[in-house]
C-alpha cells in the first residue's frame, strides 16, 4: 500500500526526481511480487517435491514387503550402521539379532537385524521390511511423511524468494541513492565556490 501511495504521489510532484519516481515503481513492484510470487514459488515447489515423494512413496511399497521375524538368539556382531551405546554405558535402544523369516518368494531366510531391545529375547516375534529378493531394507515412507517434506520445501522456497525480491529492492534503492549523492555532489562543486559572496547570485 505504501508502495502504491508513493507511485501516486510522486506523480505529479514538482520535487520529484526521475530516482525518486523509479523508487517508488520498484517498491510497488516489489509488493506484488511477495504478494503474488512468492506464495506462488513455494505453491510450485511444495507441490511438485509433493509428487515427485508421492512416486517414490508408491515405488518403495511395491518394492518392499513387510513380514514377520522371529528372534533365535542375540547377535554375536553388530548390524553395520548400529551405533553400540553400550560401550559408552548407555541404555541401548536397538539390539543386533539372529533371526528368520520368509522372503516374498516364500523361502526360508536367516540372518542377523536390529529390532528393539524389549523384542531381542528368542522367540520374540517382530515386524521386518524385506526387498524383492527378502534382504532386509528400511520401511517405505509413509504418504504423512513425504507431505510433510513437501509443506517444508515450499516454505523454504517461498522464504528464500521473499528474501530474493527485498535483496533486490534494496540494491536497486542502493544504487539510486548512490546516484542522488552523486548529483548533489556535482552540483555543489558548481555552486560552492560562489556560494555566499555579493553579486554571485547565491
Amino acid at each position: 500500500m505504501r508502495a502504491a501511495i508513493g507511485v501516486w504521489r510522486w506523480r505529479h510532484n514538482p520535487l520529484r526526481r526521475t530516482t525518486d519516481l523509479i523508487e517508488a515503481w520498484v517498491a510497488l513492484a516489489a509488493l506484488v511480487l511477495l504478494v503474488l510470487a512468492v506464495p506462488a514459488a513455494g505453491w510450485i515447489s511444495g507441490t511438485r517435491t509433493d509428487d515427485s515423494l508421492q512416486r517414490a512413496v508408491q515405488a518403495q511399497s511395491r518394492q518392499r514387503a513387510a513380514t514377520t521375524a522371529r528372534v533365535i538368539r542375540l547377535a554375536d556382531t553388530p548390524v553395520p550402521g548400529l551405533r553400540n551405546p553400550e560401550s559408552a554405558g548407555e541404555q541401548p535402544a536397538r539390539r543386533a539379532v539372529v533371526a528368520t523369516w520368509t522372503a516374498p518368494d516364500g523361502t526360508s531366510r536367516t540372518g542377523t537385524v536390529a529390532t528393539r531391545r524389549e523384542l531381542s529375547d528368542p522367540g520374540d516375534t517382530f515386524r521386518l521390511w524385506t526387498d524383492r529378493d527378502g534382504r532386509p531394507a528400511t520401511p517405505p515412507m509413509l504418504p504423512e511423511t513425504a507431505r510433510a517434506h513437501a509443506m517444508i520445501v515450499g516454505l523454504l522456497a517461498a522464504t528464500l524468494a521473499a528474501v530474493f525480491v527485498e535483496a533486490a529492492r534494496r540494491l536497486v534503492v542502493r544504487r539510486l541513492t548512490h546516484r542522488r549523492y552523486e548529483r548533489l555532489d556535482r552540483a555543489w562543486a558548481k555552486a560552492g565556490p560562489d556560494w555566499g559572496r555579493t553579486g554571485a547570485g547565491s
